[in-house]
């Protein structure tokens, strides 16, 4: 299968360590030191995102191992994050944090209470479990402080009740209001839901049977584009996220047993697509190109219709933008193409490269990165539209998938956790990493 290369910048090596600096200043500064909640994203008064707030404890490790946090400051900030999720309010109350071991998608910044009447996260769950158990997973010394760490992390991951959520196809929804009962949607086709069913699946007090995983694998999409075959998602980032904190280099599901290709081998090919996609670029967008991709769930200009060059263009603020099918406005974002180094760094550096030197798109804010930016939308500058604000969800993975490729830290700790490995041995997974763990135990 041919693609697109070029060689890889020389300064690469340095340039990591930048953008891990940067991402991890997001966590330093947008977040609460008393309940360890993290913003959202930093428009004025905004709440914070529980998957943030999982990010942000998988990030620590990576901070005290690079040296940009002390682990004395690590072990504080955790205790006091999984401390508030051990006291916050669970129950069918409004403006509680939590019910049936779940949290809301958003809580205030200040009380760590429902936000906006939002849902009760089932995959935005999973993302805040991950990082209590790569907490658990990094400190791992017969400390007090260090004890109590792996001691909630247990404790608050054990307390999801999975068989709750799991709607009558066998899926899990996608989350419940208490206003309402459950949101109609589930949990169903190849997206960021695979690491959640490795952990409902996993679970020692609650857990999914293996049947649940077959219902969500049963409405999965092969296709072909590009002359690639893969398990096709839209947005970049479905790609990536559960590849956080799970290896799946080398370990097979029967789908995947069957097609010849694992996981990682997918997400490489979902990225080639995107940046052959640009390449072609059908819809005619300014600045895409070889080295200018990454379509993603994003912030956008906004909903407006403007007549550019003669041709009318819809235009969205956040939705969830994908390539090469699925809503494309011309919005690309940056943050995006740097997770998926691990995945394609023959093609991602190159980009990152342009982003930074050619477009100055990283080093304007303490934060790097702009979330997402627009050149057909036109302006002073060739980036066109950039959106003002940044976002937990999106400094995150660029921390952590670099650290992936830099020493693959997350993927080490999360192959001895063992809910991740019941979770993948009930979904049929086998091979590699997860058949030698079998057999030291």
């Amino acid at each position: 299968m041919s693609t697109v290369t070029t060689h890889r910048p020389p300064e690469s090596g340095p340039q990591l360590r930048h953008l891990q600096s940067r991402a991890w200043a997001y966590f330093q500064y947008e977040t609460n030191p008393h309940t360890g909640l993290v913003a959202d994203k930093t428009a004025p008064d905004w709440p914070a995102s529980i998957a943030a707030t999982g990010m942000a404890l998988s990030a620590y490790p990576v901070a005290v191992e690079r040296g940009l946090l002390d682990e004395r400051t690590a072990i504080a900030r955790t205790l006091a994050t999984l401390r508030f999720f051990r006291d916050s309010q669970q129950g069918d109350a409004a403006d509680a944090t939590g019910y049936r071991g779940f949290y809301y998608h958003f809580l205030d910044m200040r009380t760590g209470r429902r936000a906006w009447q939002c849902e009760l996260s089932t995959v935005d769950s999973a993302f805040l479990f991950a990082g209590m158990l790569t907490a658990a997973a990094y400190f791992r010394a017969d400390t007090p402080e260090q004890r109590e760490i792996r001691e909630l992390a247990e404790l608050l991951y054990r307390r999801a009740d999975w068989t709750w959520a799991q709607a009558a196809d066998g899926t899990i929804g996608h989350g419940w209001r208490p206003e309402s009962g459950f949101i109609p949607h589930r949990w169903q086709g190849y997206d960021e839901g695979l690491l959640m069913y490795m952990l409902a699946l996993g679970s020692p007090t609650h857990a999914l049977p293996p049947s649940a995983f077959a219902a969500w694998a049963s409405t999965y999409e092969w296709k072909r584009a590009y002359d690639i075959d893969y398990l096709y998602c839209g947005p970049l980032f479905t790609h990536q996220l559960s590849h956080v904190w799970i290896d799946f280099r080398g370990i097979r599901d029967a789908f995947m047993r069957d097609k010849g290709i694992d996981y990682f081998e997918n997400s490489r090919r979902a990225t080639l697509v995107q940046q052959r996609y640009a390449i072609d670029n059908p819809l005619g967008f300014k600045g895409y190109g070889a080295q200018c991709w990454g379509i993603t769930a994003s912030d956008g200009p906004g909903e407006a219709t403007r007549s550019i060059d003669g041709v009318q263009r819809q235009f969205y603020g956040y939705t969830g933008r994908g390539a090469p099918w699925g809503q494309d406005d011309g919005t690309l974002s940056p943050w995006a193409v740097a997770a998926s180094l691990p995945f394609a760094p023959e093609i991602v550096l190159p980009t990152l490269h342009y982003f930074i030197h050619t477009l100055a798109l990283h080093d304007r804010h303490p934060y790097g990165f702009e979330a997402s930016f627009n050149p057909t939308w036109g302006g002073d500058t060739a980036c066109g539209w950039i959106s003002p604000f940044f976002f937990g969800i999106n400094t995150g993975p660029i921390l952590l998938m670099l650290e992936n490729q830099r020493s693959g830290l997350l993927w080490k700790l999360l192959r001895g956790s063992p809910p991740i490995m019941a979770g993948l041995r009930a979904a049929g997974f086998a091979g590699g990493w997860l058949d030698a763990q079998g057999r030291r135990r």
